[in-house]
């Protein structure tokens, strides 16, 4: 199986309002960007978008490294909530909705066909990946404007 990087980010102005997302996928020498915007939608809402057009991308299963400065998506990955709030129609341990179950869906799906490894990274920071991947969500939202 291919191992594939990817990078992701969200960002929003206003929460909601116009958002971005950017991704970066690497597998060898080869880089591929995406992004892409939707007029009215929340940081939440990109940061799992930019997730899925990411996967969504790959043209078979792969092991992928997933780079993301989004806590709500590593950790609800990483810690299983997702999977948990499927499992109760998805309801959260609070007995609250979940949020974006649309888009959990579409994921946890792929990360069935994919072997997701996540990782978090510090947003802003010293990682240029993540700094790029923040630059082509920012310009995505900033066209919708």
């Amino acid at each position: 199986m291919k191992t594939i990087t990817i990078y992701t980010d969200g960002a929003c102005s206003g929460n909601p309002g116009p958002g971005g997302w950017g991704a970066i996928l690497q597998y060898g020498p080869h880089t591929k960007e995406l992004s892409g915007g939707e007029r009215d939608t929340t940081n939440n809402r990109m940061e799992l978008t930019g997730v899925i057009r990411a996967l969504q991308t790959l043209k078979e299963p792969c092991i992928v490294e997933l780079y993301s400065d989004s806590k709500y998506v590593i950790d609800a990955l990483a810690k299983g909530w997702a999977k948990g709030w499927r499992a109760k129609g998805w309801i959260k341990s609070d007995k609250k909705p979940a949020l974006n179950p649309d888009l959990w869906e579409t994921l946890l799906d792929l990360c069935e066909i994919h072997q997701v490894h996540t990782h978090w990274v510090k947003g802003h920071a010293e990682n240029p990946y993540n700094n790029r991947c923040d630059q082509l969500a920012v310009s995505e939202w900033q066209k919708l404007k």
